[in-house]
């Protein structure tokens, strides 16, 4: 039977592989961006199984109104937050613009959909997308290390939160993702480390899914050979 899975950050480097996998198993997928020229050529790519809308998954009151759409189509039983991105910089060089544009990007987005969803679903599971960054401290990159441990502790806190419940949350955490932004701005030594969307997006299915149903709480490394 088709399980309802929302995917947010759907169009993304990581976000398409995961539709992709997901649509694989013939599950029924919401696939959220901003973009609704992007995620209406996931439509086309599986019609049937794929529906597109469009919300700033930075804004609560976005996301508030998202979750009423998709309230509407059914209760899903698997949520992705894939939404995120990078600006990299020094803490002492920083900006307050830098500060808030990589905690809304990357910790606001995850915290308002898992509010939403955390008062919705009754079963199945969250799976955040996280980052190496948020758990080895590395110079060059202060707000989006510090938000990224922000979706660290989010994803412990509501595992905790919604055990008894009967969801489940997880995060994944990437190094190096082989997408066409990072082998344009990273060097090729890096790069050669990278790991592929398709190994990340088939450890976040395998996170949902029923064959993992004794896990939750963990942050899972998915650093490949890095």
């Amino acid at each position: 039977m088709a399980e309802l899975a929302v995917i947010l950050g759907a169009t993304g480097g990581l976000g398409t592989s995961i539709v992709d996998t997901f649509a694989s198993r013939g599950d029924r997928i919401i696939a959220v961006a901003r973009s609704r020229s992007e995620v209406s050529r996931l439509e086309s790519k599986y019609p049937g199984l794929v529906s597109g809308d469009t919300a700033d998954l930075t804004s609560r009151l976005a996301v508030d109104e998202l979750w009423e759409r998709i309230d509407r189509i059914g209760l899903p039983r698997w949520l992705v937050n894939a939404t995120g991105g990078f600006r990299g910089g020094k803490l002492a060089d920083s900006t307050p613009d830098d500060f808030t544009f990589m905690l809304d990007l990357n910790l606001g987005s995850a915290w308002w959909s898992c509010r939403a969803a955390g008062r919705r679903m009754q079963s199945g599971g969250i799976v955040n997308v996280a980052s190496r960054s948020g758990l080895v401290a590395e110079p060059g990159a202060a707000a989006y290390a510090v938000a990224k441990a922000g979706v660290i502790k989010l994803t412990e806190v509501l595992a905790a939160e919604l055990k008894a419940s009967g969801v489940r949350v997880n995060a994944v955490v990437p190094a190096i993702i082989d997408t066409l932004a990072n082998r344009q701005s990273l060097p090729e030594k890096l790069m050669a480390k990278a790991v592929a969307p398709s190994a990340i997006a088939d450890v976040i299915a395998y996170l949902c899914s029923d064959a993992s149903e004794a896990i939750t709480g963990t942050v899972m490394p998915v650093y490949g050979r890095f």
